[in-house]
């Protein structure tokens, strides 16, 4: 979703060399290791932040490395290609495990970790990983100073950059200095950055020569040039090196050195700072280092590079894990227009809100879905035909089976299914390539809203799958009594935070009509309250409205408040197909209305007949496809498409 930088030279702008990682950080901040209970899993490792944070600034990025042939290793790739990150580069390794680092944030700047990487895939990176094309397709090559540590690895990496300035490449060292790694300190020193060796600074300035920027910290700078004084360290790296010097220097931001290193340290280009409260260090050097290269391969000053860098490193520090909380270049655009009142990131509804909707997992364009979330109306059914309550979870996974037949693997299909009736179910729909599941968490027919199982929705939804977004309806009008609607909208929103927290989509149904009178003014003046409430839905289920102008004014309101909203998908209330056909068309002018989610009108008919006894399984699962195919039929129709 983020911008990308406008050059047709190269089929990537940047490949990424090294370290590929799952990072296991401790969720109970202020915690020793010893003690965490639970951990949060990402995508970690130097090269591994760098691609993924590039990618998220609108830079075309790779990442060269290896994984394990196991769960880790595909939870690596699969998150880098959601990333946009091109996987070609990253082999499977068949003998060794993926990486892990597991890791806690136990004070303000002290994060203890464990690298697991004894004869791990990604230390095994070899020349023969490296192939010529693919590394000559990029605009750079950055490569890190940990897979200096080992000859496997260090061979790839000059290999890496041979080729890249064979083919007018432009190469990268980011110094990654991490004693532990080469074996100068112990286990448990994972979080320790300096210890002189002469070895580690003579291997670091065999790469020097080669290199068109060079970054690091005021530790990594000594390192790699072998002194003990850091003004004569940068003019060690300058006689060896003509390249572009970045020094980190934590809170105080950056200096660019791009010529003559002269006597005053602060001699240099200086980007601007942001003051910021420290929450965790780790990965900020990434996200610096993710931003100087959005800038500096863009073409822009290094001034400009330099506060880029300055204000992707305050992202990550303000926040708990690595590449998951590095800035799309439209929240870093934001940020830099507009600040923030808070010195804690983390805290700033209006920046995480941009976050959370240019980062949430995949796109979906367009979403036709069937819903069977239904548990009054089911019981409703099987009572009327005698059936026992138990047959409800068979007729479920029937319903699934129906709409996985209209979908046939393609996109743009979803379902909604209950956790009370629905847990075969769902186990049925994860066999199939379904888009979307949403699943509803409100207490049936409740007004004032209560949630089903439990008024504390944050513990119930942290079990949930994360690709599975909540559904909450909510009897809702704008002319409710003062007191109903100010209990109504509480829930609402501890619903909404608890989403955010656990990093769930949420989708809010409002169905206004059945309380009070429906006219076009109706459901905008609802949006209008509940977003100045600050609640932001990825999603809104709402009634069909009699009008496009009615629409168009939903519309209007959604992009004022929310121009990053999924989109609004329509509810059917049991109507009639020919009803939902014309509600469909009054839409096509519409863009913010991105499909149906519709359940009676499709299951009605077999659920009557099949609790009955008077409709084989096959038979039901026939009624509802062909029900539920007419209806994705005639939405395409409306819009003129075939497929969604």
């Amino acid at each position: 979703m983020s911008e990308a930088v406008g050059t047709t030279a190269a089929p990537l702008d940047v490949i990424a060399i090294g370290r590929a990682s799952v990072d296991l950080y401790g969720q109970q901040i202020g915690s020793r290791l010893e003690d965490v209970a639970s951990f949060a899993k990402s995508v970690g490792g130097c090269p591994a932040n760098i691609a993924v944070g590039t990618a998220r600034l609108g830079l075309r990025s790779a990442l060269l490395s290896r994984v394990g042939d196991e769960q880790m290793g595909r939870f690596i790739r699969e998150q880098l290609v959601r990333e946009g990150v091109s996987v070609e580069g990253l082999g499977t390794d068949p003998d060794r495990l993926t990486a892990l680092v597991l890791l806690s944030v136990e004070d303000e700047g002290l994060s203890p970790m464990i690298f697991y990487r004894t004869d791990c895939a990604d230390m095994a990176l070899s020349e023969e990983d490296v192939d010529e094309a693919f590394v000559a397709s990029a605009r750079a090559v950055v490569v890190t100073g940990t897979h200096f540590s080992r000859p496997g690895p260090a061979a790839a990496q000059r290999k890496a950059i041979r080729i890249a300035k064979a083919n007018g490449g432009r190469v990268v060292f980011d110094i990654d200095y991490r004693p532990n790694l080469w074996g100068l300190a112990g286990h448990a020193e994972g979080f320790g950055r300096y210890v002189r060796s002469d070895r580690v600074s003579a291997e670091m300035q065999a790469v020097l020569p080669d290199c068109d920027l060079i970054v690091g910290t005021e530790e990594e700078v000594l390192i790699a040039s072998g002194e003990t004084d850091l003004l004569a360290a940068l003019k060690t790296i300058r006689s060896l090196s003509q390249a572009t010097i970045v020094l980190k220097r934590g809170a105080m931001g950056c200096i660019v050195y791009d010529g003559p290193i002269s006597d005053n340290l602060e001699d240099g280009i200086v980007g601007d700072g942001f003051p910021i409260e420290v929450y965790n260090v780790l990965g900020a050097g990434d996200a610096f280092m993710s931003g100087f290269l959005r800038g500096w391969l863009g073409g822009e000053s290094l001034g400009t590079a330099a506060t880029w860098a300055n204000a992707c490193g305050a992202f990550a520090v303000s926040r708990l894990l690595c590449s998951p909380e590095y800035p799309t270049f439209e929240e870093l655009r934001f940020f830099l227009d507009n600040g923030s009142p808070h010195r804690a990131l983390r805290k700033d509804e209006a920046i995480n809100h941009i976050h959370w909707a240019t980062t949430r997992r995949g796109r979906i364009p367009s979403l036709m879905a069937f819903a069977c979330d239904h548990r009054v109306q089911i019981e409703a059914a099987a009572q009327k035909a005698g059936a026992d309550f138990s047959r409800i979870d068979a007729f479920k996974v029937l319903a699934v089976k129906a709409a996985a037949q209209v979908a046939g693997g393609r996109e743009g299909y979803g379902m909604l299914i209950d956790e009370k009736y629905g847990r075969e179910a769902m186990f049925e729909f994860a066999r199939h390539p379904f888009s979307w599941l949403g699943r509803p968490v409100e207490l049936p027919g409740s007004r004032p809203l209560r949630f089903e199982f439990s008024q504390d929705m944050g513990s119930q939804l942290v079990e949930w799958p994360v690709g599975h977004c909540i559904k909450c309806l909510c009897f809702y009008h704008p002319d409710d009594p003062p007191d109903l609607k100010a209990e109504q909208q509480q829930k609402l929103r501890a619903l909404f935070e608890a989403a955010r927290k656990v990093g769930r989509e949420l989708l809010i149904e409002i169905i206004a009509g059945k309380h009070g009178r429906l006219d076009p003014t109706t459901v905008p003046r609802a949006l209008d309250e509940l977003y100045a409430l600050g609640i932001r839905p990825d999603w809104w289920k709402l009634e069909p409205q009699a009008s496009a102008a009615a629409w168009a004014d939903i519309e209007a309101t959604i992009r004022r408040h929310d121009p990053w909203c999924r989109g609004v998908v329509l509810l059917g209330l049991e109507a009639p197909q020919d009803e939902l056909e014309a509600a469909f068309a009054a839409t096509a002018d519409a863009p913010i209305v991105k499909g149906f989610a519709v359940g009676r009108t499709i299951f009605s008919h077999a659920a009557e007949e099949w609790f009955a006894g008077r409709m084989t399984d096959e038979a039901a699962v026939a009624d509802m496809a062909l029900r539920f195919r007419q209806l994705t039929e005639a939405w395409l129709g409306a819009r003129g498409r075939k497929a969604a």
